[in-house]
């Protein structure tokens, strides 16, 4: 399976799965040739290192049928014509899940006795990640992204595309015809205008759609996701929309141009200039978070400190320094840490399943980079009592 969207669902689903061996393979990967080209080869390269990680632990016939839907992924063409900027492989006896990355992420091939998340945390969890929905009149669009990467996702089944799905005959607009909304962009989208009617019907119709459109938005993708979200819409219809809107996870600043008129990439620059000082504000509000926590002895940043408190369920948020990885295993039971080679299959990294432990019992996970991490040793905790 396929796909371009990630949700913490994802990571319970990995986190649940019971069989060993767990094999877990990230790679960047390139949207355009020809550096698309040379991404199947480097693939094949790290399907050699888990199976070299196999042998000598695991039986033949068990090796083959985990390795073929990768070898099968390998030979995909198709696939490797339409990669994003990285990709994530997953498979367990009975498990194979493939996802597309809108971020590069370092080659890694781990084999493991639990699937090795962090990588998907950073994405999931990075302070970083937002959504923009991009409004006219007549159509709603939603984007999702971060500061490097941002594409257009398919809305939910129960999200109206057109104000025609929102409204179906109930249209007060006496007249509708069908222009070119012009520009340089993605390509001119046909954009429907009222004419022929009064104002006010016009901004009934507007209001009902954005209505609408604001009640599914939140409930198939704001909720799930937990992502801010940004407006991206003319200068006039912001006021309807704001109006109107129940969406907690909608920012009061947004987009003043429609999306349709910009390229994507400059879409995303402005996406990320309105977003970038939340970003950084939250970001320095974790840090001062856990120095208050530590002031009252409830800050921990020693890793044997940390997993213990996880293994009690003590920990209410933990932080973890992205692109660090320290080889080892955690006793679910005891805290206890045992570092050892990463190269050994049935290690992972302790960072990862300090992430899984508090998850697992409830508690918040942030990825953070290096230089807003308030610790040294690649974690930081804030226990609950």
């Amino acid at each position: 399976m396929i796909t371009n969207l990630l949700t913490h669902d994802v990571l319970t689903m990995l986190a649940s799965q019971s069989g060993a061996p767990c094999l877990s393979l990230y790679q960047p990967t390139h949207r355009h040739h020809p550096g698309n080209q040379q991404d199947p080869l480097r693939f094949r390269h790290l399907v050699q290192e888990l199976e070299n990680s196999l042998k000598g632990e695991y039986p033949a016939d068990k090796i083959r049928s985990l390795l073929e839907p990768l070898e099968e992924l390998e030979r995909d063409r198709d696939f490797w014509n339409h990669t994003l900027d990285g990709i994530a492989v997953f498979a367990a006896p009975g498990l194979f899940q493939v996802y597309a990355l809108q971020r590069p992420v370092p080659e890694l091939a781990v084999v493991a006795d639990s699937f090795h998340t962090k990588p998907l945390r950073r994405l999931l969890q990075s302070s970083d990640r937002f959504q923009v929905l991009g409004l006219s009149r007549h159509e709603a669009k939603l984007y999702e992204g971060n500061r490097d990467a941002l594409d257009e996702i398919e809305l939910a089944a129960d999200v109206p595309r057109t104000i025609t799905e929102a409204l179906g005959e109930e249209l007060t607009e006496p007249h509708q015809t069908v222009a070119s909304y012009g520009g340089t962009g993605q390509g001119s989208n046909a954009m429907h205008h009222g004419q022929g009617g009064k104002k006010d019907e016009v901004d009934i119709d507007a209001e009902r759609f954005f209505r609408a459109v604001d009640k599914a938005i939140l409930e198939h993708h704001s909720r799930p996701s937990g992502l801010p979200l940004l407006l991206a819409a003319l200068p006039e219809h912001h006021g309807i929309f704001q109006q109107v809107s129940k969406n907690p996870f909608v920012l009061g600043e947004g987009i003043k141009i429609h999306p349709d008129a910009l390229p994507l990439d400059e879409l995303r620059e402005l996406a990320w200039q309105v977003f970038e000082p939340q970003y950084q504000s939250r970001l320095a509000k974790v840090a001062d978070d856990f120095a208050l926590a530590k002031s009252k002895d409830l800050g921990l940043d020693r890793l044997e400190e940390i997993a213990e408190a996880a293994v009690a369920g003590r920990v209410s948020t933990l932080l973890i320094e992205a692109d660090r990885e320290i080889a080892g295993r955690i006793d679910a039971a005891t805290g206890q840490i045992q570092t050892d080679d990463v190269r050994n299959p049935e290690v992972d990294d302790v960072l990862d399943d300090l992430a899984e432990l508090v998850s697992s019992k409830g508690g918040q996970v942030m990825v953070i980079p290096s230089e807003q991490m308030p610790t040294e040793t690649g974690a930081a905790a804030t226990c609950r009592f």
